[in-house]
């Protein structure tokens, strides 16, 4: 390891903490904003879809730069693009402190996440130049808690920031720790060989463009209808799109994505397994966000508090996952954790409507079991499996599924709540007096929001009140709809991931890295 400092040597220790801290800040920014979307919804005016595109837009921007910031990570040092992605999102973050409105919030995010689309790859592909083979488990078991726990603590840190110092509290915050990362990564990281290329101007241009239009199709469709002609056709371009990417990638020089990746049945099967497990979790942590304070009437302080107990069961199954990758296979652990995540969506959904918030703790502790025990056999199989020469690659694609995966979650269950609950109340809502565009606008918002609330006034009081009784009903009903299909997406996840990835046959010994 090469010494960044004239002064005290570079220590892999703190290096690993500074990583390890990077990525948490990342998946913080990623789930910190949901429990807040109402109180900014209030103060913007704007409604679901909309604040959908404000939660999104991180996602949206990481997802679609990964593969990009993982090949620049290979090509022009590891540590280089960290400190590059660690500037951005200062930066973007502090600019998105004093927007004055949803257009500079969504652009404010958008720039966070393609800062986040060159810390995500470089932290994790800096552990195997930290670290030899039969020490990367424990590393990549310390980088996946830190992770796992800003993505369950974000909605307790975000409500409670939210409730103390307000929502713009959330982003200039992020700079002070933004500027101790820069120092400590400055000081103890070390920078592993540059590869040499080019990064894939057609293949990223393609693989960009089909993500966009998918997330676009899905996040608009529910807004005009998945039958409008402009839907159609993004659907129809994100399918062209990626035929295209994939025509690309066969055929250049310096692909974007190396496809020897994929030869690989064991990182396919991986890479499944977190593209599913992030769907159902984050899909899962959004809708509940809204739930808690929108029918349940919870602060946002609370709101986040009561979607904690995911990070502590993560936090204590995460050293279970890394013993058993460590001693025996990464297959199983990986399957049975994702198994245990739909069985964790299953009980809230079954158990919402006679028992609510304790739904919502005992099912959050059964998905963070399964979520602790898969994290590290899937990390260490993406990330640790392939060669060093590959790491930024797998990093990304690891990371790309994890950020798509993420917003496509968010968007299947908030339609699923919308098309399935919030829209039984129409007929009570016209019955009482309101038009049908005035129903869908309530529909389509929070009925604490500004524009529920213009609407709701129209009526007397007796029918608003009963007309809100409705709306949080069916919302309630909506959500454990949504969680079904949240739960089936997680255990269909797993059936593939079992189908795809092979057995290992022979247990090894933990002198013995796993492979691929």
């Amino acid at each position: 390891m090469h010494s960044r400092s004239r002064g005290s040597p570079p220590s892999r220790r703190v290096a690993l903490i500074s990583l390890c801290t990077a990525a948490m800040l990342v998946w913080l920014a990623f789930s910190d904003l949901g429990v807040a979307l109402p109180t900014i919804a209030t103060e913007l005016n704007v409604n679901l879809t909309d604040m959908q595109w404000a939660n999104n837009a991180l996602s949206i921007a990481c997802g679609t730069l990964l593969l990009a910031g993982g090949r620049l990570t290979d090509l022009h040092g590891h540590r280089k693009m960290l400190l590059l992605g660690l500037l951005i999102f200062g930066v973007a973050a502090l600019a998105t402190a004093f927007t004055p409105n949803l257009a500079g919030l969504i652009a404010g995010r958008a720039l966070m996440g393609a800062g986040s689309a060159l810390i995500l790859p470089a932290t994790l592909a800096m552990i195997p130049a930290l670290f030899k083979r039969t020490e990367q488990p424990p590393a990549f078991a310390a980088w996946a808690a830190a992770t796992w726990a800003g993505q369950a603590v974000g909605p307790a840190i975000g409500g409670t920031l939210t409730t103390l110092l307000g929502w713009r509290s959330l982003f200039w915050l992020t700079v002070p720790v933004v500027l101790v990362l820069y120092v400590l990564t400055t000081r103890n990281a070390p920078e592993a060989q540059q590869g040499q290329g080019r990064v894939d101007l057609i293949g990223l241009v393609t693989g960009a463009g089909a993500a966009l239009c998918l997330l676009f199709a899905l996040t608009e469709g529910q807004q005009v209808g998945f039958n409008n002609p402009l839907i159609i056709a993004l659907f129809v371009a994100a399918a062209v799109l990626t035929l295209a990417f994939v025509f690309v990638e066969v055929r250049v020089t310096d692909p974007l994505v190396d496809l020897r990746l994929f030869r690989a049945r064991g990182f396919d099967g991986a890479l499944l397994v977190n593209l599913t497990m992030n769907m159902s979790f984050a899909g899962t942590l959004f809708v509940l966000s809204l739930y808690l304070q929108d029918a349940r009437g919870y602060s946002a302080f609370a709101a986040g508090l009561l979607l904690v107990p995911a990070a502590g069961t993560i936090l204590i199954f995460n050293a279970v996952g890394a013993r058993i990758v460590t001693r025996h296979d990464a297959r199983s652990p990986s399957v049975w954790g994702l198994v245990l995540v739909g069985v964790g969506c299953f009980t809230i959904s079954a158990l919402l409507p006679s028992l609510s918030v304790l739904a919502v703790i005992l099912g959050l502790l059964i998905i963070g079991v399964g979520l602790g025990v898969l994290s590290v056999p899937v990390a260490d199989t993406i990330v640790g499996g392939p060669p060093v020469a590959l790491a930024g690659a797998a990093s990304g694609l690891y990371k790309t599924s994890s950020m798509l995966g993420g917003a496509l979650g968010v968007v299947l269950l908030t339609a699923a709540t919308t098309r399935f609950g919030r829209a039984d109340a129409a007929p009570v809502s016209t019955a009482a007096g309101l038009t049908e565009a005035e129903s869908n606008q309530v529909v389509n918002a929070l009925t604490n929001s500004q524009t529920a609330i213009a609407v709701l006034d129209k009526l007397p009081a007796s029918e608003r009140s009963l007309v809100m009784a409705a709306y949080h009903q069916a919302f309630s009903d909506g959500v454990s709809t949504a969680l079904v299909l949240g739960g089936v997406i997680a255990v269909v996840g797993a059936v593939l991931a079992a189908w795809i990835w092979p057995r290992q046959r022979k247990s090894r010994s933990p002198q013995q890295p796993p492979q691929t």
